[in-house]
């Protein structure tokens, strides 16, 4: 695996330490989002449909940090929006590092050869750089020629320099899985340092609603990548060896929204990093007052073809500290890719979609007072 040992320790014993006070809900990452503005219009995200007056917004070094003591969960994700472009995310990053948090920074890497001296390589952070396949495959998927070689320079440089560095990778119904084995390849002999990947999960306000893979599609693509044999087990997965064997349909796991909660601009998004249809104004209110059974496969019809990580990680990582043997089986043989399927979750009694994001929006531009709209942190 391509997770770092000192990690998978801390991880592990943070969670162990949970089940041990019986806690049924705790955090294991904390998806924290200073911004809500890219550099980049992706086709397949849904992260920044807002107006300029909300995508001109911070969250403040105070605020970011805040959250990350608030919530207490081992790991940090800075994402966005491109988070690079914050001005202030140098001291967040910081401020994470020096409380022992395993911080990582997604990235799409277009401004990462600029910025990069102002962070310093170490063993609680991580680079995190968006690639969704080979040249052609990314550059197709952000909407804009060129961006994969200028990421590909980025990565180079920042190992010369001494970071650790991954890759996330989110793949949609076109992808070709010889292309997907070709491409880890690729980066593999680049030296990444981990690969996270992930089916693209159907935002309601993506541009492009033709190309996301609901989850029978998702196994069999999944499985179609890992058969790739003596090759796969080269390739450094920074996820859980379960994760991926759920990724190909060997795992019937609910998903763990409260495991991957989100700080933003708004607040504490309900449910879950993928879904904004509520806010609280603070982590407690945020996981004692959310209606998590009304979320889910099964339970709602938004979240029926979800097999995205943010969701589904936690699930898996809980499976692995109480069943370890299965956890030993799945790194000793691989993801098995032949046979049949796990079960998967019925989802005759799941509760129609409601489409809130217009309401949530107005709301939110009315709470802004005037003299705080466009604020930006300097």
């Amino acid at each position: 695996m391509g997770i770092p040992l000192r990690q998978v320790i801390g991880v592990g014993a943070y969670v162990v330490r949970q089940h041990l006070a019986g806690r049924k809900r705790y955090p294991l990452v904390l998806m924290l989002e200073p911004l809500f503005q890219c550099n980049l219009a992706c086709a397949g995200c849904g992260k920044i449909d807002y107006p300029d007056p909300i995508l001109a917004k911070r969250l403040s070094v105070e605020d970011a940090l805040a959250a990350v003591d608030e919530c207490g969960a081992p790991v940090v994700v800075l994402a966005g929006g491109e988070p690079l472009l914050h001005k202030e995310l140098p001291e967040i990053v910081r401020g994470a590092v020096a409380r022992k948090k395993f911080v990582i920074v997604c990235t799409n890497a277009l401004l990462l050869q600029k910025k990069i001296d102002q962070y310093q390589p170490g063993p609680f952070f991580t680079w995190s750089i968006h690639l969704d396949g080979d040249q052609e495959g990314h550059d197709k998927s952000v909407c804009q020629p060129g961006v994969y070689d200028r990421a590909v320079a980025a990565l180079k440089l920042a190992k010369a320099k001494g970071f650790r560095v991954t890759i996330n990778s989110t793949f949609f119904n076109d992808a070709d899985p010889a292309r997907v084995a070709a491409f880890f390849d690729e980066v593999t002999a680049l030296g990444v340092d981990g690969i996270t990947v992930s089916p693209g999960y159907a935002y309601e306000r993506a541009p492009d609603q033709t190309h996301f893979l609901n989850r029978t599609a998702t196994k069999e693509l999944f499985r179609a990548i890992f058969r790739r044999g003596d090759r796969a087990r080269k390739w450094a997965f920074n996820q859980s060896g379960l994760f991926l064997d759920f990724l190909a349909g060997n795992e019937t796991y609910r998903c763990t929204p409260w495991g991957n909660p989100t700080r933003n601009v708004f607040g504490w998004q309900r449910p879950c990093y993928l879904l904004g249809e509520g806010y609280a104004k603070s982590f407690r209110e945020l996981m004692e007052e959310t209606d998590w059974d009304a979320y889910g496969v099964g339970n709602y019809e938004k979240c029926a073809d979800c097999m995205v990580h943010s969701g589904f990680e936690a699930t898996a990582v809980a499976d692995s500290v109480r069943r370890p043997w299965k956890a030993l089986a799945v790194s000793l043989r691989g993801v098995r890719t032949e046979g049949p399927m796990a079960p998967d979750i019925p989802l005759d009694r799941q509760r129609p979609a409601e489409f809130v994001f217009e309401r949530g929006v107005a709301e939110k531009l009315s709470e802004m007072r005037p003299d705080k709209v466009g604020e930006k942190a300097m």
